[in-house]
């Protein structure tokens, strides 16, 4: 049984764990007071488990952290973007199904 989960980075870390990181990495741009990031958290834990080992989930805290929220000009929430070597390939705003999510993470996961 995997515990795989979704992890937590800031912007003390961001460069390390995301642009740095080996494979893909799905970072959720959220809020603690953000209702439709509170609605897409089961979602992105339950890809943390299925995709364990091949994409990461992150989430990074935007009030909390406002370097990297300003670099990728995240204006509205929740912000999903996908990196694959340091790099932004994908984003979605808003509340997003499971299917279309798994659909983008299947091309990318190793």
């Amino acid at each position: 049984m995997t515990t795989a989960t979704v992890l937590k980075t800031n912007d003390n870390g961001f460069a390390s764990d995301v642009l740095k990181a080996k494979g893909p990495v799905l970072v959720d741009f959220w809020a603690d007071w953000c209702g439709p990031c509170h609605a897409l958290a089961p979602v992105l834990e339950e890809l943390a488990v299925e995709y364990d080992g091949r994409v990461e989930i992150q989430k990074l805290n935007v009030d909390e952290n406002p370097l990297a929220t300003a670099k990728y000009g995240i204006r509205s929430l929740p912000t999903l973007m996908l990196f694959q070597d340091g790099e932004p390939v994908k984003a979605f705003t808003g509340v997003q199904p499971k299917m279309k999510l798994t659909s983008v993470l299947d091309q990318y996961a190793n």
